[in-house]
């Protein structure tokens, strides 16, 4: 099992974007017990990764909730620096 930033930032290889919402229902079946699976801690790494440029926000919105909802995808430079140093 890899950490979980490492699962968090694969997982964006995968998919064309997702939310902090989308990651955490995507990795709970697998890291569903750890403490740092949550909207807080989710969101830092996902600014941590943008502020590396591994990352870059597509779009936000508004969700049912009234809270904002920020979207990211890996660029290509993005995906390659990933997948170069976090392997399948």
């Amino acid at each position: 099992m890899k950490p979980l930033n490492y699962a968090i930032l694969k997982y964006f290889t995968k998919v064309e974007e997702a939310s902090a919402d989308d990651v955490i229902e995507a990795l709970k079946g697998e890291y569903g017990n750890f403490k740092a699976l949550n909207k807080k801690e989710v969101i830092s790494a996902l600014m941590t990764a943008e502020a590396n440029c591994l990352l870059e926000e597509t779009r936000f919105e508004m969700d049912d909730k009234g809270e904002l909802k920020v979207y990211y995808r890996a660029n290509e430079d993005g995906a390659a620096t990933i997948n170069k140093y976090i392997k399948d």
